[in-house]
Order: structure tokens, then C-alpha cells, then sequence
């Protein structure tokens, strides 16, 4: 028998009290991405308290309404859609998978500021919409060439999960590909949540790939790494992921991991001022057994930290001065001192290698107009 999805219940304290900006938090909580649902919604919180120890938004307190982002895109839309409609929020932040992005944007950016921190594709000029992750041009273009540099990679076989962000991704690994004198020689796409990956692992076989880039998401990721390994393909190609934090590792486990790489604006074994504070403030107030702080759940953090920081710089909560005001922004967190670009936040990039079930940096990267 069907049973209808579970309705957003919406606790008594939203909307009743003027003294709070109440923001809709809108992270995976099921489906392949909700393995690092509980490190994003544990960052979001430690940011949140933090803005609020120095004074909170516009004197008011910040409070995180948690809202579902695993779900069908449509559904988790039309639910921010309400809250925003009803005033119950006042501003939207989170990780979740672009289709989710592309359903929302159209619904709430033009009402309440909507900062967007999941790694994406690129392209979003959505008013309204302000992003904190990292994008193609300046992730994977220079981890490519980089690879390609030291290790003589020249042909790339993807595999993605079978919606916007991995396909549009794809479309520019193969530019990135032939300015690195190399090729995209195979692509496969799988559903989100496929269980079985034999039949793209024998057409990596047939093929004549040294590398895989990898653009599958969460749970996804780890089955394909487990399985990559168990085939013996990690002793003919190595991988590239621009999306794989630490608990994606430690799912996937030390024996499915080698020759693995991966691209991203923050990593926990980062030993700079920046990240040796947040690791201290994390710790302090989760404890030690919380999960692992890896980038995507961290970019959670910088989402909250950014939202207040808009708002502080334009004085009010409208999304129209908010937009006006945006290039004037910046922020200090666990990526350093971060300023916005046409809604975009310009971050180091960062290549590592996993060891184990942790992240070896191997170098920080060139930004685009400095490869060429």
C-alpha cells in the first residue's frame, strides 16, 4: 500500500517571536547523500552558535529550522516554498544535490536570501542565490591538468549519478580533458541509490582509461569504491572525486581507497590556523565521537556564516539590498578570509591524496587564468 511522504512539521517557536531570524536548513537526511547528513546539520549548528555569541543577525537570534533535503526535489521545494510563504523563515542555507537547487531557486530566491553551499556545476545567476562551494572551472580543471602533469594521466573514463551536476560536470571533464592533450574515452550514469556497478565496471575494463573521474554521490561513491577495488581496477587506474570527504573514506574502508584523489576547498588534515580552530570548536562541542568535519558538511558551516554575514552587511533581511550589497561581503571561517564574486565565494582549492581513511594534501591549486 502507498503511503503519502510524512508532512514537514514545523516547530511551535517558528514565527512566533520577532526577536529571531529563523533559517531554513535544508541537508540530506536519507537517500545516498545522508551518510554526511549528521556532519552537515552538527556544523550548521556550531556556526549558528557562534553568530549568535557575537551578537547574533541585526540583534536578533539565529535559529536553524532543519528541513529534508534528500528527498524528491520537487517535494523538498514546494516544503521550504511553504515556509518561506508563511514567514516562518527567513532565509534559506544547505547542502543538497543541484536537481534539489533547480527546483528551489525558482520558488524562494527572490523572497529570502538562499546561500547554496554543495560543490556544483557552475552557472547559477538565480537572484538571490549566493554560493560557497566550488565549481568545475576552478575544482577539477586544475586537479586535471595537475594529474595529468605527474602522473601521465591522459584518458578518463566518468561515471556520475544520472542527474544535472555530474552531467553538466561531464560535459566540461571532456574540454578539460583534450586542453590536457588527453580524452574522455567512456561515460556512464547510474541512478541515485543503483546498487549494482559490474556492468560499468567490465566497460572501464573494455576501454583503455588510466583514470576515473568519479561524480557519484555519497553511499553511491562508496558501493563503486568498494567494488573498483574489489575488481582489481585500482592497480590500472587511479581516481579523481571532486566530491569525497572522510566519512565517504571511512565508509568505503583503507583497502578500497588507494590511488584515490580528491579536489575540495577544505580538507580535516589541513594544518593551517584556520582549520586547527575550527577542529578545536568542533571538538569542544560535539566530543570527540561526533562525525568527521570533512568538506561537505563543513560547507554547511560556511552557509550559515555567510547568511549572516550578508545580512549584517546590507542591514536588513531584504533579498533586493541583500543582492545589491553582496560584493562588498566577506567572511573569516574555517577556509580563511573569503570575499563573494559574483555570488560566488573565491577559495583556495586543494588537491589530496587518501591515505588510509584520511586525506594527504598534495598541493594547493593554480585558479584557471593561472594554468594556461
Amino acid at each position: 500500500m502507498h503511503r503519502p511522504p510524512p508532512r514537514l512539521r514545523v516547530p511551535e517557536w517558528v514565527g512566533a517571536d520577532d526577536s529571531v531570524v529563523t533559517v531554513a536548513l535544508v541537508y540530506p537526511m536519507q537517500g545516498p547523500a545522508g551518510i554526511f547528513g549528521p556532519t552537515c546539520e552538527a556544523c550548521a549548528r556550531l556556526a549558528a552558535e557562534e553568530v549568535n555569541k557575537a551578537g547574533g543577525v541585526l540583534g536578533r537570534e539565529l535559529r536553524l529550522l532543519e528541513v529534508d533535503g534528500g528527498g524528491e526535489p520537487r517535494k523538498v521545494a514546494r516544503d521550504v516554498e511553504a515556509l518561506v510563504a508563511t514567514g516562518a523563515v527567513q532565509g534559506v542555507t544547505g547542502w543538497h544535490i543541484s536537481s534539489v537547487r533547480q527546483a528551489l531557486a525558482p520558488r524562494i530566491a527572490h523572497r529570502v536570501p538562499y546561500v547554496y553551499t554543495a560543490l556544483y556545476e557552475g552557472g547559477e545567476q538565480t537572484e538571490g542565490v549566493f554560493m560557497t562551494s566550488e565549481t568545475p572551472a576552478w575544482q577539477l580543471l586544475p586537479a586535471m591538468r595537475l594529474l595529468a602533469e605527474a602522473r601521465g594521466v591522459r584518458r578518463w573514463f566518468v561515471v556520475g549519478n544520472d542527474y544535472v551536476w555530474p552531467r553538466r560536470t561531464a560535459r566540461a571533464a571532456r574540454r578539460y580533458a583534450r586542453a590536457c592533450r588527453g580524452r574522455v574515452c567512456g561515460e556512464a550514469y547510474l541512478p541515485l541509490g543503483a546498487e549494482d556497478v559490474r556492468d560499468v565496471l567490465r566497460r572501464i575494463e573494455r576501454t583503455d582509461a588510466d583514470a576515473v573521474l568519479m561524480l557519484l554521490v555519497g553511499s553511491d561513491a562508496v558501493r563503486f569504491n568498494r567494488a573498483f577495488a574489489a575488481s582489481g581496477l585500482d592497480q590500472r587506474c587511479l581516481r579523481l572525486s571532486t566530491l569525497m570527504d572522510e566519512n565517504m573514506l571511512l565508509a568505503s574502508g583503507p583497502e578500497a581507497t588507494g590511488d584515490l584523489f580528491s579536489t575540495a576547498g577544505f580538507f580535516a588534515s589541513l594544518a593551517n590556523q584556520d582549520t586547527l580552530d575550527f577542529h578545536g570548536q568542533y571538538a569542544a562541542r560535539f566530543g570527540i565521537e561526533a562525525p568527521a568535519p570533512g568538506s561537505l558538511g563543513e560547507s554547511c558551516y560556511e552557509g550559515v556564516l555567510l547568511l549572516a554575514a550578508l545580512v549584517e552587511q546590507a542591514r536588513t533581511l531584504d533579498v533586493c539590498a541583500i543582492g545589491a550589497a553582496a560584493d562588498a561581503v566577506s567572511y573569516e571561517g574555517p577556509r580563511g578570509l573569503l570575499r563573494l564574486t559574483d555570488r560566488h565565494v573565491r577559495q583556495r582549492i586543494y588537491l589530496a591524496e587518501a591515505d588510509g581513511l584520511d586525506f594527504t594534501v598534495l598541493a594547493q591549486l593554480r585558479a584557471p587564468h593561472e594554468l594556461w
